[in-house]
């Protein structure tokens, strides 16, 4: 009978034993996981960069056919990356800058107003010349199937900051001959075939 009671006694100390040690319960666990988680995603959401972003949808002028898209990227710290993709454009090529005023109502585009000149200088060919206007961009080089792009990545423009470099609001126009960069105050790049007013994306 001493025997049976001792054992009995000892299996008794066994489970309190064990069910009184030490241990982490399934709640405390799974709150450190959701800190770990929540902390970890702090860290990617705090080294993402947004990026801010314009369009121009490109509408024909002066009877003309020409269409298309122009996008922006603002890249930061003054720079700006842009492409213009156009269709029905006539083969060759076409001087395309922006103009001051975000206005394409004019049949001839002549209502968006001149070349975005903040600085008040003379036209030129960036970056290659001292001085160009603002709206001063390139010629864009038109093949046989009548499609076009140009990608550039310009500096001194912005999406949405100062008024000497905010493009936003402005017109961007595609002209029916080339800029010569040297004729005042425009290029003598002929008549304004196509325009697009640029907005902002949000």
């Amino acid at each position: 009978m001493k025997i049976i009671n001792f054992a009995f006694t000892l299996l008794l100390g066994s489970v309190l034993m064990v069910s009184c040690g030490p241990s982490k319960s399934n709640e405390d666990a799974t709150d450190t996981d959701s800190t770990d988680v929540a902390e970890e995603n702090t860290s990617v959401s705090s080294g993402e960069k947004v990026m801010m972003q314009a369009k121009a949808v490109i509408n024909p002028a002066s009877d003309s056919k020409v269409s298309g898209e122009a996008t922006f990227t603002d890249l930061g710290e003054g720079n700006v990356t842009f492409k213009l993709t156009v269709n029905h454009a006539v083969p060759g090529e076409h001087a395309v800058h922006l103009h001051e005023t975000g206005d394409c109502s004019a049949p001839d585009a002549k209502s968006a107003g001149g070349h975005w000149n903040p600085s008040d200088v003379e036209h030129g060919k960036r970056p290659v010349d001292m001085q160009f206007h603002a709206g001063d961009i390139d010629n864009m080089e038109v093949g046989e199937d009548s499609t076009g792009v140009l990608t550039m990545t310009i500096v001194g423009w912005s999406i949405g900051g100062a008024d000497s470099t905010n493009i936003v609001g402005k017109a961007l126009i595609i002209h029916g001959g080339a800029d010569d960069f040297e004729s005042q105050p425009s290029g003598a790049a002929g008549k304004r075939v196509a325009c697009g007013v640029i907005e902002k994306v949000e």
